[in-house]
Parts: C-alpha cells; structure tokens; sequence
C-alpha cells in the first residue's frame, strides 16, 4: 500500500473538515462516528495532524478540531508528510535497500516516473479539492467508508 491507514484516516478527516465551516470546531466523537473510525485511534492521527500545525484543537466540553488555515493552503501533501513522513520519496517499489541511479533494481526506472507523477499530484491537489471533489461526485462519507460506489 502506497499510504498507511494512519495517513488514509488523516486525509479523510482533513476533508471532512475542509467541507465543514472554518470556524467551528468538529468534535473528534462527530468525525469518528460520520468517518466510521474508531474514535481512539482517530484522536492519535489527529494529534499527529494538530503537532504539524495542519489542525487546531481546543479541549473541554465544546472542545474538538478544525483546520489551522484554509482548505485551499493545506495540500494532500502536507497531510501525507506529517503522518507518513517523507518514505514515499525515497523508498525502492520492490523494498530493496540500497536501490539508486547507481545500483537500481528492476523496476527502478518505471517507479521513479510514476512515483515523480504521485508526488507532483499531491502536491497540487489541496484540501478543498478534496471536499469539492466528494461533493461533485455525490459521494457521501458515509458510502465513501463502506467502499461503496455511488
């Protein structure tokens, strides 16, 4: 798997988040439950995502997390760097150490092109391309969590 689930759960609460007004606060209850995520391990990412500065959180009882800028600054990117870190950029497709220019494995030159046209993808697509693209499809949280297919 190109992301970790960890990082797949971060950027589909970073999009519910992105649908949702700027200025009000989400409870991490409110995206587990829509998410289906459990909401232990759901409070884990977002802490990561609120160390990165990509979330705000505010504790009590009206307590919970929304974006720290708007949905239009923050890229898919940014979201992947701070759960996953930046492995993807550097690691051989088949896991072999030591692969490079100098010593590539046999699918060296074929993942580097594609692994390029990831990395440019996630660094234009932003959090507001996400929510909108959710909403132009019609997709639902809900069916996107199910894996089903509207």
């Amino acid at each position: 798997m190109l992301l970790s689930q960890t990082c797949i759960y971060g950027l589909r609460a970073s999009a519910l988040l992105a649908s949702k007004s700027r200025a009000d606060y989400t409870t991490i209850r409110e995206l587990s439950d829509e998410l289906d995520i459990s909401f232990h391990f759901l409070t884990k990412v977002l802490q990561k995502l609120t160390k990165s500065e990509l979330l705000e959180s505010y504790k009590g009882p009206n307590g919970g997390v929304k974006l720290a800028r708007t949905a239009s600054d923050i890229k898919f990117m940014d979201v992947v760097l701070s759960i996953d870190g930046d492995s993807l950029l550097h690691e051989c497709a088949l896991g072999l150490p030591g692969c490079g220019i100098l010593e590539p494995c046999p699918m060296h030159d074929q993942w580097s092109g594609l692994k390029q046209n990831i990395v440019t993808m996630m660094k234009d697509i932003t959090l507001k391309d996400l929510a909108n693209n959710y909403n132009s499809t019609h997709l639902t949280f809900d069916s996107f969590n199910k894996g089903n297919q509207v």
